[in-house]
């Protein structure tokens, strides 16, 4: 009986130490590309094949550092880009400690530049002084606004949108689609940034296309990512909301330990395109 004891404690022992190591091989490698078509009824021609690459969560700090933030834009710009997005928790500590290790940040290339909205990590971390440093990254900040693309004569709207819980930090923060949305003709196709997918609870009425989202790292490692199915609607890949799509980032860094186990960390690329079958 002994020995079958010591024998059971030293296979827990090493199977977890084996899922440990690939645990961390898993969160520390090159981040997975994940290509995703969004096909858009109003879609005009122009932006027909326009190439977006999300990023989300990325949680420099204590463990990801410069080098690792190095390794994303290089992955990013690799694939040439029109627009690039970042879905927020871009870090998990202060800009006097983090400076540094966001530098390599500066050179994301693309057509039309990188769009950023706040995340609940921005929020426990400083997140007026970050949103100042995110400008200095050259990216453009949207705090419940939004932009229109232009193609010649064609447009498209950028909108974003502050995290879900902002508002218990920073009251001016707080998450409005309405207020972003305001403005933007019904018939003109929009993208909304927003961090947690449960903002997509707050459209109602309003005409959005696709909003991209991150937040849930798509749970992270198994089994865990069952129990955050059951707490978000919406937790990885792509959903329908009526007319709306949704898209969830399953994360390109990760939060807490080095630890991702069967889901990857993830760069998304969405190619726009014409929905033929939408069209009247």
């Amino acid at each position: 009986r002994q020995f079958l004891l010591m024998s059971m404690n030293l296979g827990i022992v090493g199977v977890t130490s084996l899922l440990g190591g690939i645990g961390l091989f898993q969160a520390r490698r090159k981040a997975t590309v994940i290509v995703q078509d969004i096909a858009i009824p109003n879609l005009p021609i122009e932006f027909q094949g326009l190439k977006i690459a999300q990023i989300s969560d990325l949680h420099v700090g204590p463990t990801i550092k410069a080098d690792y933030a190095r390794t994303i834009v290089d992955q990013v710009n690799a694939l040439n880009p029109d627009l690039i997005f970042f879905t927020g928790d871009m870090v998990d500590g202060s800009v006097d400690r983090l400076s540094a290790d966001v530098e390599p940040l500066r050179d994301l290339k693309s057509k039309y530049g990188t769009y950023f909205v706040t995340g609940n990590h921005e929020y426990y971390s400083g997140a007026e002084q970050w949103v100042s440093k995110v400008g200095e990254l050259g990216m453009i900040h949207l705090e419940n606004e939004h932009r229109i693309l232009k193609q010649g004569e064609a447009s498209l709207a950028i909108v974003g949108v502050t995290d879900l819980m902002a508002h218990h930090t920073i009251k001016s923060h707080k998450s409005d689609p309405q207020k972003a949305m305001r403005g933007i003709p019904d018939d003109m196709p929009s993208i909304m940034l927003a961090h947690q997918p449960g903002t997509a609870e707050m459209t109602e009425g309003l005409a959005i296309d696709l909003m991209v989202c991150g937040h849930t790292h798509g749970g992270q490692f198994m089994p865990f990512n069952l129990a955050v199915a059951k707490a978000h609607k919406y937790y990885a890949g792509l959903y329908r909301q009526e007319k709306m799509q949704v898209y969830v980032n399953r994360g390109t860094g990760y939060w807490g330990p080095p630890l991702r186990l069967g889901i990857p960390s993830e760069i998304t690329l969405f190619n726009l395109e014409i929905d033929e079958g939408g069209l009247s």
